[in-house]
């Protein structure tokens, strides 16, 4: 053991582990070292207390081992479930998240970006919404669901095909007149092309389509005057709807019921994004899925890439439906679902 128990030095680790000291400072430092040292040096680590200075090793390569992850909030469901994934992924990379909450709000992305250049993380991942948000490219940076330009790499659902997959599946469905609900951003993003996907599989369907958009700070009251506008007799003029996200859909739904149109026996809704209950069981509703753990695993890859030359200007990651309480198809099962 250790002379000094309270304090020990990397080299008490190294005697503990039976490895070299040298074997010690690549696993604190992030490098790559067989799985049997890996565990070895970790269990001693624990074992003995031992606090290494982060700081003196900042200092020699450059480097913090910390990837900035900039993200308007958690409370959006989807946003929480990115965070996730994307910290799970750099954790396995011995990375760690610095988490900056901008609230939407313009200036503090910017000084987010800011404190990244003065080197208090390595590199950016981000999910923004500033009109004129100028990305720097002498830094790494990721974008999420949006394209900035050809050396900024950005990483996104293929929002147009799951647009165009939620209108076929409305007509398999049964559905003969259908509308899409959503809010749209000032900014023209990936998410942008599910309203475009969504026409253009209409349109192939030979199928009966209306769009009603709200603007971003627009009230959602306008929602439920669109949809008490088409109904008539008690009847709703829809019989299928596609809705931007899956938590405006949930909004949607409950309007749906307070207004006695039965969902999904009168009116069948799909939302997009793959949202469950709890954040694990069910689907909230029926949804075009979007693979988050994936996306969180290119964008880490991408932001850590030492060779830039390699790294793609957009990356689309495939969608795919999934059943959930809104919709009247047969349920498949599901294999990322929770048991009851």
């Amino acid at each position: 053991m250790s002379s000094n128990p309270q304090k020990p030095t990397m080299a008490d680790v190294a005697r503990e582990a039976g490895v070299a000291i040298g074997t010690v400072s690549r696993v604190v430092n992030g490098e790559a070292v067989g799985e049997v040292y890996q565990k070895k040096v970790t269990e001693t680590i624990e074992r003995l207390g031992y606090k290494y200075n982060n700081m003196g090793r900042v200092l020699r390569t450059n480097q913090t081992n910390t990837i900035a992850m900039i993200i308007p909030n958690t409370l959006n469901p989807y946003f929480a479930m990115l965070v996730h994934h994307i910290n799970a992924a750099l954790e396995k990379r011995n990375y760690k998240m610095m988490l900056c909450f901008t609230e939407y709000d313009r200036q503090r992305e910017w000084d987010m970006i800011q404190m990244v250049r003065q080197k208090r993380a390595d590199g950016i991942i981000a999910l923004t919404y500033h009109p004129d948000l100028n990305m720097p490219t002498d830094i790494p940076v990721v974008s999420i669901d949006r394209f900035f330009s050809v050396s900024i790499p950005c990483v996104a659902a293929d929002n147009f095909g799951g647009g165009r997959m939620a209108a076929h599946k409305l007509k398999e469905l049964g559905c003969q007149k259908v509308a899409h609900m959503r809010i749209i951003s000032t900014l023209i993003n990936e998410p942008s092309k599910r309203k475009d996907g969504f026409i253009s599989g209409c349109m192939e369907c030979d199928m009966d389509y209306e769009c009603m958009l709200l603007h971003d700070g627009e009230a959602y009251a306008k929602f439920e005057e669109f949809i008490r506008a088409n109904i008539h007799e008690g009847r709703f003029a829809f019989d299928g709807l596609f809705i931007g996200t899956d938590s405006l859909a949930w909004r949607i739904v409950q309007i749906l019921r307070k207004l006695h149109i039965r969902v999904p026996q009168d009116v069948q809704v799909i939302g997009f994004d793959g949202l469950r209950m709890f954040g694990d069981q069910e689907y909230i509703v029926s949804s075009i899925v979007q693979p988050i753990e994936d996306i969180a695993e290119v964008c880490v890859e991408t932001v850590l890439s030492k060779d830039r030359s390699v790294v793609h200007s957009l990356t689309t990651l495939p969608v795919h439906y999934a059943k959930g309480p809104t919709t009247r198809d047969i349920a498949k099962e599901d294999p990322h679902a929770s048991m009851a």
